[in-house]
């Protein structure tokens, strides 16, 4: 787990001091989840299994409100990775120069364990989006069929609700093509084709056949979902982003194998840096 981190219940807010290798920022905004919102102070805000959260970071103490120990417990030191060691993980990954780069402004990101459905959906939606496009298909599906949390906050629709709506019931959330995707794939979840819940069971190439039945889920998408949602951190989803790391540095004979077991959180890494230290150095150059 995080080493040296202590875990703190007090007036029903979970503390977390001495947090290495946990950034709110970083794990928010590396592309692997949607509904979190950056605010002023140090604050993030967003909906994860049903329920809005609040988040706050001042250097290494993160502050979760209005969360018991026994929730922390059951749901979020699980969605954190908090139980995962990142620093020895690290350490495994340094034989390469550019996760060693990298890693020296990113090594706060984390892999969230996240919803599968909502994760399978999220990144159907992601297909030649950008991530504001992506945010904003996936806050409208929420309001549009989603339960309301609290004023204005929604909570992401069940395969159900979805796969009743259809594509034509999708209609306001201006998703184009990817209706049908969505549609297919709810359907798909809802009949038990497609069982989220055995995933995990299935070894990698396994899992990743079975979500690739559904329509328009491809390689990237299924290693999203593996990595995101799953668990399997030798998936190593390949966005543009990557495939330009790839191209500039590894080469055309380049595998994942080369990472190993933590494949998928080198890669989180390597987009990271490339999608947003890099472009930064670049502008201000």
């Amino acid at each position: 787990m995080v080493i040296n981190m202590r875990i703190i219940s007090e007036n029903n807010n979970i503390i977390l001091s001495s947090c290495d290798n946990f950034d709110l920022e970083q794990t928010f905004e590396c592309g692997q989840c949607f509904r979190f919102q950056k605010e002023d102070g140090g604050f993030f805000r967003g909906v994860a299994f049903g329920r809005e959260l609040l988040l706050k970071q001042e250097a290494d103490v993160i502050t979760l409100f209005d969360v018991s120990y026994e929730e922390f417990k059951e749901k979020w030191e699980r969605y954190f990775d908090l139980e995962r060691d990142y620093a020895c993980i690290l350490k495994e990954l340094s034989f390469d120069c550019r996760i060693r780069t990298a890693a020296e402004r990113t090594a706060g990101i984390r892999i969230l364990r996240q919803d599968s459905w909502e994760t399978l959906c999220s990144f159907i939606i992601s297909q030649n989006n950008n991530i504001p496009r992506i945010k904003k298909i996936i806050g409208s599906l929420c309001a549009l069929l989603g339960e309301q949390i609290c004023e204005g906050v929604y909570s992401f629709p069940p395969a159900e609700r979805v796969a009743a709506a259809g594509i034509e019931g999708l209609a306001p959330i201006k998703s184009g093509f990817r209706a049908k995707y969505i549609v297919d794939a709810a359907e798909k979840v809802a009949s038990g084709i497609v069982d989220l819940d055995s995933i995990c069971k299935l070894d990698y190439p396994s899992a990743k056949d079975k979500l690739t039945e559904i329509k328009g889920v491809g390689d990237k998408v299924a290693d999203c979902v593996l990595l995101f949602a799953f668990g399997f951190y030798e998936a190593f989803p390949k966005d543009v982003w990557v495939k330009r790391v790839i191209e500039r540095h590894y080469g055309a004979d380049f595998t994942s194998d080369y990472f190993g077991k933590n494949a998928g959180i080198a890669q989180q890494y390597l987009f990271y840096y490339e999608r947003n230290i890099l472009k930064e150095l670049v502008c201000n150059k």
